[in-house]
């Protein structure tokens, strides 16, 4: 069921320069920045002092999931904005490291724009700052987007409208409790995204570990696509091993023809990070 890994590269807008030491190097249009990265277990390309010439910001750890960014030029902005295709995404330093894109999806992106058209449904579950909502929206398919944090569905509706798009439906709840209505509901959708963290905190601010959940998610999700529709499942989560993924997706999705593969990115300097395993069906 696994294949050969799967590849992403960057685009005009983003590059990924360099990584090593636990850290990686990336360009986000004209932004660079230093960022922590477990995966990054092997000697960096470049050393860390020309690292830190190149980059504008660096995020500091602080202990447990939080840090701070330093800045490495004057006058760096903490917000900017850059494109993907014809879209337009606003990036911005948070106390999480992230800046509010995950570049290595564009490979799931680019075939969410593939597969989708304007008679489509879509489902974006665990939806962050909207990208695969936009690309979605932008075939116009009819688009779903579920987070359970409010200031992340704000963040997507301003890429939505710097994107010029409309009418996304938004939904603040939590991803796993969304499915679980919807498959009372019968509902069916063309191609479902979902793209869980480790550990996350539902609207309601319950806490939930993905290795408990991800068998029900899955499930529901074989549910609720249709005859011809997609599923794409990311996981980044060192407790969700490959075996386990192929595991729960031969249970669940074996007539679909399911998929699992390592996600990998190759950076300027010739590294390769690990970007967690990828389930496709359709």
């Amino acid at each position: 069921m696994s294949d050969e890994k799967l590849y992403v590269s960057g685009w005009k807008d983003y590059e990924l320069i360099d990584a090593g030491g636990g850290k990686k190097l990336e360009r986000w249009g004209s932004i660079i920045t230093i960022r922590p990265e477990l995966q990054a277990y092997f000697r960096s390309g470049k050393p860390f002092d020309e690292w830190r010439k190149m980059a504008h910001w660096e995020f500091i750890e602080k202990g447990g999931k939080t840090g701070t960014w330093k800045s490495l030029k004057n006058n760096a902005p903490r917000e900017w904005k850059i494109k993907y295709k014809n879209l337009t995404f606003k990036l911005k330093l948070t106390k999480f490291k992230h800046v509010g894109l995950f570049p290595e999806q564009r490979i799931n992106w680019d075939f969410i724009d593939q597969r989708l058209g304007s008679d489509s449904k879509f489902l974006n579950l665990f939806a962050y700052t909207g990208a695969a909502s936009i690309v979605s929206r932008n075939k116009g398919a009819e688009t779903t987007h579920v987070d359970s944090v409010k200031q992340l569905i704000s963040w997507a509706k301003e890429n939505m409208e710097l994107s010029e798009l409309m009418n996304i439906k938004w939904v603040h709840e939590d991803a796993l409790k969304f499915t679980q209505r919807e498959v009372k509901r019968e509902r069916s959708y063309d191609g479902i995204i979902m793209d869980p963290p480790a550990w996350g905190i539902g609207a309601k601010k319950e806490k939930w570990k993905l290795e408990d959940k991800l068998e029900e998610l899955i499930r529901n999700a074989a549910t609720l696509i249709g005859k011809k529709g997609f599923l794409i499942l990311n996981t980044y989560s060192p407790q969700v091993k490959i075996e386990f993924l192929e595991e729960l997706a031969k249970r669940h999705l074996k007539k679909r023809g399911p998929v699992v593969q390592e996600l990998w990115m190759k950076t300027t300097t010739g590294k390769e990070l690990f970007y967690g395993n990828v389930l496709r069906v359709g």
